[in-house]
């Protein structure tokens, strides 16, 4: 395992501060949680606490962007856009200001916090604001990637990042793009679309797959909006179905995404891995994953039931 993408976010930050000091960071009483405590530390001058505040927080950097200024603002997801998102919306969105925002502790898998800390919904919501960039990392090294180009990007943008350590699945090496999809294996039976820790859980749905001679192939959307809507159609021409998987609410997150650009480009057979229209509970991310039916064999059940539905002659070596 690597370390958590709100660590490995924090370690970026620190990076972008060294090399620009434009960056500024901001945060909401919980530094340590989302691990922009290591830029304080490092620019005790560029860094600004503001309390269990997140709108004003909001505010805050909206305001430093107009005054030229590369802002960073984290708290928990849930805290960060439930409680700012009017400030989202009047303050950084609306303006289209160069403002980032940072909501880690992103999904179910914070476990034992309970659902009070967990944000369900979060990326719909940044997906509901004009002009913004969603990202999502699977890993440290997507992750600290993506915030060098979130910071390298004129306008808003939001990334959720996780509090449980996520599995290494790219090197140093690996470049990431905005709005460009990572694709893993040329699989031709069905596509599996898939964001944050979803992508380690298809990744092993793909080897169990391939042992049951099934061909699938793996896109991990890092960038839930703009959607990378070239790479989602010759997933569906060339594999005829698809398969979305996800740590979100199934309203408005990567699978409604991944639906429109399907509708609109070439119509297949979807199914949909995600939290079913309710909130989870207490416990530990592992029995989390498991009970709201966000782990690699659930991926693999979606992919029997999309087969079924695909055309006759694509069925045949069923």
């Amino acid at each position: 395992m690597g370390v958590a993408t709100r660590e490995a976010y924090g370690q970026a930050l620190v990076e972008l501060g060294r090399a620009n000091p434009n960056v500024v960071a901001l945060d909401a009483d919980l530094a340590k949680s989302t691990y922009s405590a290591k830029f304080g530390k490092e620019f005790p001058d560029r860094f600004f606490t503001v309390g269990i505040a997140e709108a004003n927080m909001v505010g805050m950097a909206g305001g430093l962007a107009l005054n030229g200024k590369i802002p960073f603002a984290s708290s928990f997801a849930v805290f960060l856009m439930d409680k700012g998102y009017d400030q989202l919306r009047m303050s950084v969105a609306y303006p289209h200001v160069n403002a980032k925002f940072v909501g880690s502790h992103g999904g179910i898998s914070i476990g034992e916090d309970g659902p009070s800390q967990m944000a369900v919904e979060d990326l719909a919501l940044a997906c509901g604001l004009a002009g913004f960039v969603v990202l999502i990392p699977s890993d440290e090294f997507c992750a600290r990637a993506l915030v060098h180009r979130m910071a390298e990007w004129n306008g808003p943008c939001y990334m959720r990042t996780g509090r449980p350590k996520a599995p290494i699945l790219y090197t140093a090496e690996d470049k990431f793009e905005i709005g460009r999809a990572k694709q893993h294996g040329v699989g031709r039976d069905v596509a599996i679309v898939a964001c944050g820790l979803e992508v380690g859980y298809a990744l092993q749905a793909q080897a169990q797959l391939e042992d049951e001679g099934i061909s699938a192939r793996v896109l991990d959307m890092h960038t839930v909006k703009p959607l990378d809507d070239e790479a989602v159609a010759g997933a569906a021409r060339e594999c005829g179905a698809i398969v979305t998987a996800e740590e979100h609410l199934l309203d408005g997150g990567l699978g409604a995404q991944v639906a429109k650009s399907v509708a609109a480009s070439h119509p297949v057979p979807m199914e949909f891995v995600g939290i079913q229209n309710t909130y989870a509970e207490s416990g530990t991310p592992d029995q989390l994953m498991e009970k709201y039916g966000l782990t690699a064999p659930h991926i693999v059940s979606a992919v029997k039931r999309v087969l079924k539905r695909k055309e006759p002659k694509a069925m045949a070596h069923m």
